[in-house]
């Protein structure tokens, strides 16, 4: 991350219930383990070809609202496997994605 990028997303509130819909949605269908490894959230999810279509249509949107975030998408061993990392003051918004992807509630996108 560079000093230049703001630590905000820059959808509108509407926008953001949107995505953090969609998001829950695929992590409630899809999602098979979740864990922190060096500060870095670690999520896997079954593979299949939609499911693949859907989760970098996410990490495209996410990299363009919040660029702040560290995004990476890998096939592994069958499963998809999301990180999501941030620099330390970003953190909290990582937490969050990563939350609401296990269906969990979200303290700073509500």
């Amino acid at each position: 991350m560079t000093d230049s990028q703001p630590v905000a997303c820059s959808l509108g509130a509407d926008d953001l219930q949107k995505r953090l819909a969609a998001i829950a949605e695929i992590g409630a269908d899809n999602l098979t383990d979740r864990k922190l490894e060096d500060g870095r959230h670690v999520l896997r999810f079954s593979a299949d070809a939609e499911v693949r279509k859907r989760l970098d249509e996410i990490v495209a949107a996410e990299r363009e609202c919040c660029s702040f975030l560290d995004l990476a998408l890998v096939d592994d061993a069958g499963e998809l496997v999301l990180t999501i990392g941030a620099p330390d003051e970003a953190r909290p918004v990582a937490d969050d994605l990563a939350l609401v992807l296990a269906g969990g509630s979200r303290s700073l996108f509500s």
